[in-house]
């Protein structure tokens, strides 16, 4: 029996007072993995919403799976509910479709093959067989320990309450749910929040094994890039969303292809419409005969003159009317990537105008921005040395808990530590921290940029040219922002004035994977030196600096790779 389609035809759905989806449509066949990507807001997951039928659209239609299986927000089991409850409903279709094997063959034993009824019993035997083969049904119970496991959750006691666990453990114990049913079709919202490494590794190996469709939303370039085969860009487009064939490096092939295209257009229409507005406005006056007549051309000059000027004439009324469709169907200009504002006055000649330093040893030292050498804050932090260069790149990775949030604030100087720090004079230090409050939450988006940078800069660098912020919110209370715009609004901020020392806590977060991938290119050539701390598979595989791995307990640390970058 073939795995049925997922399939959404006009999908039309409003929220709030905004039309959220307009006209989309979908088919995904099985072994599809399609991504869903865009900006925050563009309705990824209210895609999703309706595709699982948990909300209903305000006009279209969806068909689907009756078997379904949806990731969402919250597990639909109360706090008294134990890790053996769930684990039991996931297995449930398994055990199900093999008691009706047991049961198939059992009727097809006792039935004649010269029964009317024969040959349907044997085709429910044959489907029903498939979908246990689909399932692995008889593999379902050392699957599920398998996938525990992977998911970091092998040891946890079969009777823990849902209560005693996290929110990420959570979060982990639906998915594995999921995993061990093996729906026809999968439905999974950011799937790798909350996992290590080793767990989104395996999650990838289990989704790209799964028979059946599989749709998901993700700001997790790396995991796109690993199991999907199509992507759908929410973005709005002149034709509304986009499916590119691939995984994530595909998607960037072709959306550079496009921009070359579009440049290319933009700007052999601008030297035509240039080369128009030039024939255009030559009047016959300019190009007519005027030179007086010749011996030989007396008695037909008035005949030539006007044969010119109509010719003149027509050219001129061609060019204005080329002139005037090209004006009203030109493409418009590309839109300016990413890219840090002007350069800024470089730490050395800050620090030049101190004058030369004295001692061999001092002279080494100053060659840094900052420099840290046994520096502890107890029970967070523990660093032998650590230095940045004036062009430093640096990458600060390790796992939760060790320390890299703390490095940052120390080289930010807004956290006291133990050890010896020492700052290059004159030094201007900006922090992007993971959670941005602003001391005046009743300015609004646009008032807190022109009023942080003074209005000369502020229209040197327009906050709408940057791509962060949408032109929706540029007018509300910064106090009403998310977490997600109110670090959008702070990294605006050094992306216009840049400082000599940047330093980035997960920068990615909250971004989509189009302006991840601008804010690294931008990254490599901006001004200054950069530290980043990142959890980001992605960016921490294309990384071009050095590296530093901070262990769990933040008592060792290592670092790789070139001193700065070239």
């Amino acid at each position: 029996m073939p795995q049925p389609a997922l399939i959404a035809h006009d999908l039309v759905r409003n929220l709030g007072g905004r039309r959220v989806l307009d006209g989309v449509s979908l088919t995904a066949s099985p072994g599809h993995r399609i991504g869903l990507i865009g900006e925050n807001g563009v309705g990824k997951s209210t895609l999703l919403r309706l595709l699982a039928g948990t909300d209903e659209p305000d006009a279209g239609g969806v068909t689907r799976p009756s078997d379904l299986g949806f990731l969402q927000q919250e597990m639909s089991f109360d706090a008294t509910s134990t890790i053996a409850v769930v684990l039991e409903e996931a297995l449930r279709e398994a055990r199900e479709v093999l008691a009706d094997l047991e049961r198939l063959t059992e009727e097809l034993a006792r039935t004649a093959e010269d029964d009317p009824g024969y040959a349907e019993l044997l085709d429910t035997y044959g489907k029903r067989l498939e979908e246990a083969q689909d399932r692995e049904a008889w593999d379902a119970d050392r699957h599920a320990a398998v996938v525990l496991e992977g998911l970091g959750l092998g040891a946890f006691a079969h009777d823990r309450t849902l209560g005693s666990l996290s929110g990420g453990q959570r979060g982990r114990l639906a998915l594995a749910a999921l995993l061990v049913r093996r729906p026809s079709a999968l439905l999974l919202d950011e799937p790798t929040n909350h996992l290590d490494d080793a767990a989104t590794a395996f999650v990838e190996e289990q989704v790209r094994g799964l028979p059946g469709v599989v749709v998901l939303a993700s700001h997790d370039r790396a995991f796109l890039d690993a199991v999907c085969t199509d992507l759908i860009d929410l973005d709005p487009a002149v034709h509304g969303p986009v499916r590119y064939g691939g995984n994530y490096s595909a998607y960037l092939a072709g959306k550079r292809a496009e921009r070359e295209r579009w440049e290319r257009q933009y700007a052999e229409e601008q030297e035509e419409l240039e080369s128009l507005r030039h024939s255009a406005g030559v009047t016959a006056h300019v190009l007519a005969p005027d030179r007086g007549r010749r011996d030989n051309e007396k008695m037909g000059y008035g005949h030539r003159a006007g044969r010119v000027q109509s010719q003149i004439s027509r050219r001129v009324r061609n060019a204005a009317r080329r002139l005037e469709e090209l004006e009203r169907t030109q493409v418009g200009e590309p839109p300016r990537p990413l890219r840090f504002a002007g350069a800024v006055l470089s730490a050395e000649a800050v620090y030049s105008t101190r004058g030369a330093q004295g001692a061999a040893g001092s002279q080494d030292r100053d060659a840094h921005l900052v420099s840290l050498h046994g520096v502890r804050v107890p029970g967070r932090l523990a660093v032998d040395g650590v230095e940045v260069s004036p062009a430093d790149r640096l990458l600060v990775t390790g796992r939760n808990g060790a320390g890299k949030s703390t490095l940052l604030a120390v080289l930010a100087g807004r956290l006291t530590a133990e050890g010896e720090i020492r700052r290059r004079p004159g030094l201007t230090v900006g922090l992007l921290a993971q959670d941005t409050v602003f001391d005046r939450p009743e300015h609004t988006v646009r008032d807190v940029y022109e009023l942080s940078l003074g209005a000369e800069r502020a229209e040197a660098v327009p906050l709408d040219s940057l791509g962060l912020m949408h032109e929706a919110d540029l007018l509300k209370p910064v106090g009403h922002l998310s977490v997600g715009q109110r670090r959008r609004l702070a990294l605006a901020l050094l992306v216009a004035r840049p400082p000599h020392l940047l330093l980035l806590d997960e920068p990615t977060n909250h971004l989509s994977p189009r302006l991840c991938d601008e804010l690294e290119e931008a990254l490599g050539s901006g001004p200054g030196a950069i530290v980043v701390a990142s959890h980001d598979r992605w960016l921490r595989k294309h990384w071009q600096g050095r590296e530093m791995r901070l262990d769990p307990d933040g008592t060792r640390h290592s670092v790789t790779g070139a001193t700065a970058r070239p």
